[in-house]
């Protein structure tokens, strides 16, 4: 499950206008997500607060054999008033769903991230761009985050600063004794100019330097993309097309310290929110120096039922991996989604010829036709809005047959995830680990 503070500091990417999906770490966002999803380990509880637009705080208490647990804080220059921060109000989608859809390039708006409609007139239902022009600092934006992990004293934060439109740095830190010289320092400049976006990076650790990029081309990033092709289908009543963007980018890095490199390629394509059919991304990745390729496919088949697979293989020592995950939600509590997840659509009946009324008799009498009869009431439209999903069940197979579920939801006002990892391998014992997780905000 996504911490809260995960979750805010989305929120202050989303009401900064910043593109964290396009950079090349983030190519195979998407299937890692659907696959490589955490479990629990234990029992967890985290109590969290937006406390102000500004300033949030989460606690957090665990048992895996001994107690542990962490203290957060983070700060925002920009207010995030566009966000949900109680967790009986958190869009479940916004926080669980594992599938990540593009943005338009060249747009702010950020609607999409939080995946729920919102009340009419609020401030949520207002683009990211329309948010920002209302500060006079969405440039100049700045996030601060600080963890202490307890009872190891380890300590760790972030800094995010914004200089313009396109430039971003971002510096993170890890102290703990027992890490060589103490603790860890990386550093992060980004620039990203929507068709492309670049990013140098330093690391104190192995005194490593690198740097890696992406370019988008197609779809929107065409310069003749425009509302015709924004539409996803081609005029005429023809088969339509597939809208999307593709991407290519790579990596390049090397160790001060140890004398040693690496390099990787990589492309995705994936389709564009404006795409009528089936949403789906897949990506292919290369490091030639170790000989690994591996290529992932996602598919979101319906808006409650994503699929992702992945294939890895080595051409020195011919050995190959395999996963699939999948996410499946649903609108019932656990109980009803064992008997059934996805509610079953009943076809509606087929509407009865319409017969002629005849002149009733007092009519007749008086040389008149019938007076009108009222129009049924329309449906409200709390009633013909959408029930939200009240849970989501994870689950994932590699080629070990070591199998992961998970099921997260809301009970009341409490965000829950419980999961467990087996091994059929192991028949005996099949049950490897088994966890809770609760979190309550506010």
């Amino acid at each position: 499950m996504r911490e809260f503070m995960h979750y805010i500091t989305n929120a202050f990417y989303g009401a900064t206008g910043w593109n964290e999906d396009n950079t090349y770490k983030e190519l195979n966002a998407t299937a890692r997500e659907l696959i490589d999803f955490p479990l629990p380990r234990g029992l967890r509880l985290t109590l969290s607060s937006l406390a102000t637009p500004h300033f949030a705080t989460s606690y957090q208490l665990g048992s895996i054999g001994i107690v542990d647990g962490s203290i957060s804080y983070l700060y925002s220059t920009v207010p995030l008033t566009a966000v949900a921060a109680q967790s009986e109000k958190i869009p479940l989608a916004a926080l669980l769903r594992s599938y990540r859809r593009l943005h338009e390039l060249g747009t702010k708006d950020r609607q999409w991230f939080w995946g729920a409609e919102t009340p009419t007139g609020s401030t949520s239902q207002l683009p990211a761009a329309a948010i920002l022009s209302q500060s006079p600092d969405k440039n100049r934006s700045s996030l601060l985050y600080g963890r202490l992990y307890l009872p190891q004293s380890l300590l760790e934060g972030l800094v995010v600063k914004r200089f313009s439109s396109a430039l971003q740095v971002q510096l993170s830190a890890v102290s703990e004794r027992s890490l060589r010289n103490g603790g860890t320092l990386l550093g992060l400049v980004q620039y990203d100019r929507g068709k492309y976006g670049i990013e140098g990076l330093a690391s104190t650790d192995g005194g490593l330097l690198g740097i890696r990029g992406l370019y988008n081309f197609g779809g929107d990033a065409s310069s003749g993309a425009g509302s015709q092709n924004g539409s996803g289908s081609t005029e005429g009543g023809e088969k339509e097309r597939i809208y999307g963007r593709f991407s290519a980018g790579g990596e390049l890095y090397y160790g001060t310290l140890n004398k040693s490199g690496g390099m990787s390629l990589g492309a995705r394509f994936a389709t564009l929110p404006t795409h009528r059919g089936t949403p789906l991304t897949a990506t292919v990745t290369v490091n030639p120096l170790m000989g690994n390729i591996n290529a992932t496919y996602a598919v979101l088949a319906k808006d409650y039922c994503s699929l992702a697979t992945r294939m890895e293989f080595n051409v020195y020592s011919y050995e190959s991996e395999w996963a699939v995950g999948m996410e499946l939600w649903s609108n019932r509590r656990p109980a009803g989604f064992l008997l059934g997840a996805v509610p079953i659509q009943q076809s509606e009946p087929e509407p009865e010829p319409p017969k002629k009324k005849e002149r009733s008799f007092q009519a007749k009498l008086e040389w008149r036709l019938d007076d009108p009869e009222p129009e049924p009431p329309k449906p409200s439209k709390k009633s013909a809005k959408k029930e939200e999903y009240l849970g989501v069940l994870k689950a994932r197979l590699d080629q070990n047959l070591r199998i992961g579920m998970l099921w997260e939801g809301r009970a009341k006002s409490l965000i829950f995830s419980l999961g467990t990892g087996i091994d059929l391998h192991m028949l005996g014992e099949p049950f490897r680990s088994l966890g809770l997780e609760i979190q309550y905000s506010s």
